[in-house]
């Protein structure tokens, strides 16, 4: 008799059930599972489990990983491992896996000790964003100078664009300095963590960019990105940041290659 012959029957299980019994480790094996050589099913899935989670922890250690050297590898695994297997990827493009990782951390219990770790894991999801964002060239200082000229007295008027990859990521924290002396810049121990901070993030070139960011250029940011004119968008900004900078915002927009146009739209376009 062939080892085909003495084989235990298999019945087919579909891929929605095989998927939840792999996150799922309290979920008994899919009934009808068998192994090709036929050995225990229910061993050779506790493997593949092991090996699914290990690779999707993984995946987000690479995406965060100055959220994993805030609370150590053994707390990011144990939590991590949590999310894992309550939200599996969508996708196979593993590179964009855990964008809702942050909501999750603001939610978990256990890092409420470390609560400036959702925010910095915000950040490290931008930077994961910006750096697949699409390709834009960036408007000259002298293209900026000249629309400024042209705007006269509608220079509020003038209509401006962002790279594809720049967002910001407001903290009451000091994020961008915790980033930065995770990265060698600054001593960590200097950081006053309770100090709010702005996070401008960009791809310039192929080097993904965290900026610190004057006050209230995330909402002059925001409202741009809705829309509204220079001069509506600095008054929003003006409004929730009283010390809100439209020249200094601009200035680290356009020397960092974040604007991609500015012009004054025509009279029927108001």
């Amino acid at each position: 008799m062939t080892r085909d012959q003495t084989r235990s029957p298999c019945s087919p299980v579909s891929q929605s059930a095989f998927a939840a019994a792999l996150l799922d480790p309290d979920r008994a094996c899919p009934e009808g599972l068998c192994a090709w050589n036929g050995s225990d099913p229910k061993a050779r899935l506790a493997v593949h489990r092991n090996n699914v989670v290990a690779s999707l922890v993984d995946a987000l250690a690479a995406t965060f990983p100055v959220v994993q050297e805030l609370v150590g590898a053994a707390f990011f695994r144990a939590m991590a491992g949590i999310f894992v297997r309550c939200s599996p990827p969508q996708s196979g493009v593993l590179a964009c896996y855990g964008q809702d990782f942050p909501q999750f951390i603001a939610q978990f219990d256990p890092a409420r000790p470390v609560p400036y770790l959702a925010d910095v894991a915000r950040l490290e999801a931008a930077r994961v964003r910006a750096h697949h964002a699409a390709d834009a060239e960036a408007v000259t200082a002298e293209a900026v100078g000249m629309a400024m000229a042209a705007g006269g007295d509608r220079i509020g008027e003038l209509q401006a664009a962002f790279q594809p990859s720049l967002s910001t990521v407001e903290s009451p924290h000091a994020v961008v300095s915790l980033w930065a002396a995770h990265q060698g810049v600054g001593e960590l121990e200097a950081v006053n963590v309770g100090a709010p901070e702005c996070a401008i993030v960009v791809r310039q070139d192929l080097d993904v960019l965290v900026l610190n960011a004057p006050a209230g250029a995330a909402a002059f940011v925001a409202a741009i990105q809705h829309g509204h004119r220079l001069g509506d968008a600095a008054a929003i900004a003006a409004g929730a940041t009283p010390a809100f900078d439209l020249t200094a915002t601009l200035s680290l927009l356009l020397g960092h290659g974040a604007l991609t146009s500015l012009h004054l739209p025509r009279r029927h376009d108001s």
